[in-house]
């Protein structure tokens, strides 16, 4: 049977855009369901936060919720090719802000994030679907379907869509369009690394090139506890090609990198092998009447720099508050106000993914003749200040990096991307 019900605000997905919208919407009074159509706790990649975050998580309320998990402390990424080896410190970075954060399993500190919203008063429905959405600039409406079948419609006086890879109102509104970034597949697994090298440092990401293969990248995520998260990105062809499964595949890959295979010598999985691909996504836009796309559920470009959930909560810390302005009856321009702002960081990002897969980033990161006040801008960046318009690098991204790339052509052509 049918039924039917009404919220202020609907929010699909109880991933981190989902939860920071609704504990900032929910501490202000708003009548907030947030519709899941998993059970937490659940396994999800991304696990390797950026300071930026924390400015968010603290805008929202829910920094409290995460700090008492006993999550990996992270001030910066290293990076290795080879026998070259360069790091990164958050902390010496350009713009103001926090400098260090945390590596997180998913599954506890999504679990940490919802349970802080509903502690701020907002309503979660966990294995419950979207099956349809009716747009409308005043009364959208969806239509659920929960674990037991049981259907029934949700009126809202707004929509916000945090679902993530689900990509719920993108595909449910004809808004989706294919990512112009070039399709590649990543293969993980969490394991007890074991790791007893002195040098090695666990308060940072890791993430290595391919000794030949300009195109494929590694990432090595420590967590508390003597567990990490390890990866492989590269086009599927030539992943596959490296073994009879995705496990053969994956550790063919991390041995054939001289550092992993020394850090990891002993490791030991301790989950299959997940694998994730044609992950890059894109809308044609970003809104529409009653609705707003947060996070992946609109675009997302790629791992490599971590950004996903630093868009995420960007984007939630973004809408919130133009959805309570709305609901108080002010006219909203969603394109201006939401969209374009959101996309000029995101732009940001992409002009380093771009510059990482065609080689002019890892010639700058291996330069050991940097002036530091520009590794300071590039730091900012990679720490997730991807929206300062007083750094150069984002101001300028294509321009810089590109004269800066320029200015480091002592590296080989294999780190370039040129071999």
């Amino acid at each position: 049977m049918k039924t039917h019900d009404t919220t202020d605000v609907a929010i699909i997905g109880a991933g981190p855009s989902g939860a920071a919208a609704a504990a900032w919407l929910a501490r202000r009074g708003i009548n907030v369901r947030v519709i899941e159509r998993q059970r937490f706790p659940r396994f999800s990649i991304g696990e390797s936060l950026l300071p930026q975050c924390m400015v968010h998580l603290e805008a929202c309320g829910l920094l409290d919720a995460v700090q008492t998990g006993d999550f990996q402390f992270k001030n910066g990424a290293a990076f290795t090719w080879r026998d070259r080896y360069a790091a990164i410190d958050f902390r010496d970075k350009f713009s103001p802000g926090p400098g260090t954060t945390w590596q997180v399993e998913r599954a506890d500190f999504d679990q940490r994030l919802i349970d802080g919203a509903r502690q701020a008063g907002a309503s979660v429905e966990f294995e419950t679907q979207v099956e349809a959405f009716v747009a409308d600039h005043d009364r959208p409406s969806l239509t659920l379907v929960d674990a037991n079948g049981e259907q029934r419609s949700l009126q809202a006086r707004f929509v916000l869509d945090a679902s993530g890879y689900g990509r719920v109102l993108a595909r449910l509104t004809g808004l989706a369009r294919p990512s112009t970034l070039e399709s590649r597949c990543a293969l993980f697994t969490h394991i007890e690394d074991r790791i007893d090298c002195s040098h090695y440092d666990r308060d940072k990401i890791l993430i290595g090139l391919h000794p030949e293969h300009s195109g494929i990248w590694y990432w090595l995520i420590p967590f508390s506890q003597g567990r990490a998260s390890v990866g492989v990105v590269g086009d599927r062809a030539t992943l596959e090609a490296a073994g009879v499964d995705d496990n053969e595949r994956l550790w063919h890959f991390l041995h054939a990198e001289p550092r992993l295979n020394k850090l990891l010598a002993n490791a030991k999985a301790i989950r299959d092998i997940g694998r994730l691909e044609g992950y890059s996504a894109d809308v044609e836009q970003l809104h529409g009447p009653g609705f707003a796309l947060l996070g992946n559920a609109g675009e997302f470009l790629d791992p490599v720099f971590s950004s996903g959930v630093t868009i995420a909560l960007d984007s939630a810390l973004r809408a919130a508050p133009l959805v309570e302005r709305q609901l108080a009856g002010e006219k909203i321009d969603w394109d201006s106000q939401f969209e374009q702002p959101l996309r000029r960081g995101i732009a940001t990002f992409r002009e380093f993914v771009d510059a990482w897969y065609d080689g002019r980033l890892p010639r700058i990161i291996f330069n050991d003749q940097q002036i530091p006040r520009i590794r300071e801008m590039i730091s900012s960046v990679l720490a997730g200040y991807a929206w300062d318009e007083e750094n150069p690098f984002v101001a300028a991204s294509r321009r810089r990096l590109h004269s800066l790339a320029e200015a480091c052509s002592d590296i080989s052509s294999h780190a370039t991307g040129e071999g």
